[in-house]
C-alpha cells in the first residue's frame, strides 16, 4: 500500500514538474521579434512604448532597429513578426508581393533639415525644402547622408531629383554618405559642421544641438508616416502570429494611439497618432 502512494505521489510531482516546465518554456517563447527603424529606436518611442503593452499583454517584444530598407529585407528573410516603418511605396510593396498580411498607418511626424548656426548656405527660415536642398548643392556646402537605404534616405534622394541634383557625382566632396543609423548620422553631421536631414523625433532627442538648429521645416514634402505590417506565415510559417497581432492591433486601438500621444519631450509631442480608425 505504501509503495503505490509513493509511486502516486512520484508520479504526480514528475506530472507537475512537466507541467511547470511546459508553462516557462511556453512564457519563454511569449515574444515577438519587431523590425524597426533608427529613428524610432533613437527617438526613445520604444522605451516608452513597449514597457506598457509588456505590462497589458505578457507579450515581450524585441526590436531590431536598422533601416526600413534593411528591415524590409530581414522581414522578407522571415527575421520578424512585424514591420514598423516609414517608407510607405517599400511597405505597400512588400505586401503586394505577399510578404506582409497588410499595412496601416499608425502615426506621423515631420522631416527637417538641421545645421551649423552660421548657416552657410543661408537656407534658414526656408519652407521650401527643394529649393533649399538646391541651394546647399549650388553653394557646396557640406551635407551629411545617411546613404543607407532607410525611409530617411529615401526621402533625401526624393528631395535630390525633384531638386535635380545628382549627387552621386557630389560623393566625397560637398556630399558625404555615413552608411549609418540616424543618430550616428547626426553626430557625423554635427562634427563636421554639414546640414542633415533628419526626422523630427530623433532630432528632438538627440543631445549634441551645441551650435546647431532647425533650418528648413514647415514643408509638405516632409511629411513622415509611419505604418504597421504583420509578416505573412504564408511566406514565413515561423511568424508568431497571434502575438503579432497582438502588438499591431494594440497600436492601432485606442489605448495604444493614446500612449504614442503621451511620448512627448518638454512636453511637445514626439509622433502624432493617425490609425483609420481607432478601436477601443
Amino acid at each position: 500500500m505504501m509503495h503505490r502512494f509513493t509511486r502516486a505521489v512520484a508520479a504526480f510531482s514528475l506530472a507537475a514538474a512537466t507541467m511547470a516546465t511546459a508553462s516557462l518554456a511556453q512564457a519563454a517563447d511569449k515574444f515577438i521579434v519587431v523590425q524597426s527603424t533608427t529613428s524610432t529606436q533613437n527617438s526613445g518611442l520604444f522605451d516608452y512604448l513597449l514597457p506598457k503593452f509588456t505590462a497589458e499583454t505578457g507579450i515581450q517584444v524585441r526590436v531590431v532597429a536598422v533601416g526600413t530598407g534593411q528591415a524590409i529585407k530581414n522581414s522578407m528573410n522571415c527575421d520578424g513578426d512585424v514591420l514598423l516603418a516609414h517608407a510607405k511605396s517599400a511597405e505597400e510593396k512588400f505586401v503586394a508581393e505577399g510578404y506582409g498580411v497588410k499595412r496601416t498607418d499608425v502615426m506621423y511626424n515631420d522631416f527637417v533639415i538641421v545645421g551649423p548656426n552660421s548657416d552657410p548656405a543661408g537656407i534658414a527660415g526656408s519652407k521650401d525644402v527643394v529649393k533649399a536642398m538646391a541651394t546647399i548643392a549650388q553653394k557646396g556646402a557640406l551635407f551629411a547622408s545617411r546613404g543607407d537605404d532607410s525611409g530617411t534616405y529615401k526621402k533625401e534622394m526624393e528631395v535630390w531629383q525633384a531638386a535635380n541634383v545628382d549627387v552621386k557625382a557630389a560623393s566625397g566632396k560637398w556630399y558625404r554618405e555615413t552608411g549609418s543609423g540616424m543618430g550616428a548620422t547626426l553626430n557625423t553631421g554635427v562634427g563636421m559642421g554639414a546640414y542633415i536631414l533628419a526626422d523630427r523625433a530623433s532630432w528632438l532627442a538627440f543631445g549634441n544641438k551645441a551650435g546647431y538648429k532647425i533650418v528648413v521645416e514647415g514643408d509638405p514634402v516632409l511629411f513622415n508616416q509611419y505604418g504597421v505590417t504583420v509578416v505573412n506565415p504564408a511566406k514565413c510559417p515561423n511568424v508568431k502570429t497571434d502575438y503579432a497581432n497582438a502588438f499591431a492591433n494594440w497600436l492601432l486601438s485606442a489605448k495604444g494611439q493614446s500612449t504614442i500621444t503621451g511620448f512627448q519631450l518638454n512636453g511637445q509631442p514626439m509622433f502624432f497618432p493617425n490609425a483609420p480608425k481607432a478601436k477601443g
